[in-house]
């Protein structure tokens, strides 16, 4: 991941600057800036089409009661792509639209999923490489790869007669005439 970071914010901007000044040269400064205006101006149409179509695809799948995966992969790829697409660049501007072309985008919802699967083994340590679950010191594969509540339970094990946790609130108790009646200050351990 350090590497595609590196990538991105490093080689991307200097082989963008590169192709701006190849094709510069072959073409002149006045036609390349006006290449990147027209491909900006149509990738801002395309993303503003394919977004209105996202929209409507994400709300007929939640009015037809089903869980909408796909409509936010694509909605996320439109997003992704409309900032690649504003950024100014012939290499953004050609991975802009693999996100958000209709045709392309199911080749790179896979290659996203195929990808983030490969990250949740490797993190979860099934992937049978040094993952987090190895790290954290998590028994195997099957268990947890972490456990966010893991601070708490070891303060609570520091405290001298600590059962756990104490959350600071108070207790609101309805009567049989329904009126609230409150009681604060009083600490509630958590079970």
């Amino acid at each position: 991941m350090r590497l595609l970071l590196f990538l991105a914010f490093l080689v991307v901007p200097i082989l963008e600057i590169w192709a701006l000044i190849q094709v510069g040269q072959i073409i002149g400064g006045p036609l390349t800036v006006a290449l990147l205006l027209a491909d900006s101006l149509l990738g801002a149409w395309i993303v503003r089409r394919e977004g209105r179509r996202a929209w409507q695809s994400l709300q007929a799948a939640l009015g037809g009661g089903r869980m909408p995966d796909r409509e936010l992969a694509d909605g996320a790829m439109i997003v992704a792509g409309g900032a690649l697409l504003l950024t100014p660049g012939f290499f953004t501007d050609i991975a802009g639209f693999l996100l958000v072309l209709p045709f392309t985008r199911p080749l790179m919802r896979r290659l996203g999923s195929w990808f983030l699967a490969r990250r949740v083994r490797t993190l979860t340590g099934a992937g049978g490489g040094p993952g987090l679950g190895a790290r954290s010191g998590a028994a195997g594969a099957a268990g947890p790869p972490f456990d966010p509540f893991e601070a708490f339970g070891a303060a609570a094990r520091a405290r001298p007669g600590g059962s756990g946790p104490v959350i600071h609130g108070e207790v609101i108790r309805d009567d049989s005439a329904g009126r609230a009646t409150r009681e604060p200050g009083r600490d509630i351990p958590e079970t």
